[in-house]
């Protein structure tokens, strides 16, 4: 007789441990990370561009596009987006970023105001920014690869336009194939799913991106 099979994984923690899931993606809800994506226009000219990614619902900010970034205009985007946050960001524990100096004591404290810890990543260690450096790959992959950057408006617009799609579209595998901003996939009948009459086409971004939608 062979060997009995092997459990694979367990589903639930043992008596008196803690779900180590649970509490992963308790944790994960608590942060948010930022860092700068740099970008070339056609005439050569370097933009700049301050984004901030929530690691529990991936939900993307892009707080400001500037081509000369100071520490004042860095402190700036921090102060509207705790703005934009409104009250979510009291359920926001740590906010983890790079030694860029431009993330001043000015930027620092607009976050220490509201109860966060901030975590300053090690030298030439991107990984302790995983998930903030893996947006701004997609960011380049997905759109700025694909497309002329005119001038700082022009980025800020198509960054909008991004925005909007990977918000309320685009699927992420660690959300179970969901959006940042919708909490639960609609549960669709599976004739519909093989009616491929049912799926619409929708070029957005400059036609850069194509969404799929159901027909109503």
């Amino acid at each position: 007789m062979g060997d009995p099979p092997r459990r694979r994984y367990r589903s639930r923690a043992p008596p008196g441990r803690p779900d180590l899931a649970a509490v992963s993606d308790r944790a994960a809800h608590a942060i948010i990370a930022c860092d700068f994506l740099v970008v070339e226009t056609v005439l050569l000219k370097r933009l700049y561009v301050l984004v901030f990614i929530e690691h529990g619902t991936r939900k993307l900010h892009l707080a400001g596009v500037s081509a000369h970034p100071a520490g004042a205009w860095t402190a700036q985007q921090a102060r509207n987006l705790a703005i934009d946050l409104g009250d979510r960001i009291a359920r926001l524990r740590f906010l983890i970023h790079d030694r860029d100096p431009l993330f001043t004591s000015a930027f620092r404290e607009v976050f220490e105001a509201e109860g966060l810890r901030l975590v300053t990543t090690l030298p030439r260690t991107p990984r302790m920014n995983a998930i903030c450096e893996r947006v701004i790959g997609t960011l380049r992959r997905e759109l700025l690869d694909r497309i002329l950057i005119l001038d700082e408006r022009h980025l800020a617009r198509v960054l909008q336009e991004y925005l909007i799609h990977y918000n309320e579209h685009r699927p992420h595998q660690s959300r179970q194939q969901r959006p940042p901003d919708i909490a639960t996939q609609p549960s669709r009948d599976m004739t519909d799913l093989n009616d491929l009459r049912s799926i619409r086409r929708k070029p957005v971004v400059t036609g850069v991106i194509n969404e799929y939608h159901h027909a109503a």
